[in-house]
C-alpha cells in the first residue's frame, strides 16, 4: 500500500487495516507451512505494510505529521586530494 494513503487514513481505519492485513499474513504463514511456496513475494509486502501502519501510528502519537526530511540518505562529502 502506498505512504500516501497510509497518512490519509485515520486512527480506525489505520487500525482494522492493519489487523485485515495480519489476518493475510497469518494466512500466507500458514500456507507456506504446508509446503505451498506461492505467496513469498506477497508475505513480504504484508510485512512491510504492517510496518508502514505501526509507523504512521506511533509518528501520530509522538505528534509529527511526517517523517523528518533529513534523514532519507547522509551526504557524502568528497574526499581532499593530497598532494
Amino acid at each position: 500500500m502506498e505512504l500516501e494513503k497510509i497518512h490519509n487514513m485515520n486512527e480506525s481505519e489505520l487500525k482494522t487495516q492493519e489487523a485485515q492485513t495480519g489476518e493475510q499474513l497469518f494466512r500466507i504463514r500458514f500456507q507456506k507451512s504446508l509446503g505451498n511456496t506461492e505467496g513469498v513475494k506477497k508475505l513480504r509486502e504484508l510485512k512491510k505494510d504492517i510496518a508502514r501502519f505501526k509507523t504512521v501510528t506511533r509518528q501520530r502519537e509522538l505528534g509529527q505529521a511526517t517523517a523528518p526530511a533529513g534523514s532519507a540518505a547522509p551526504v557524502k562529502t568528497p574526499k581532499a586530494k593530497k598532494a
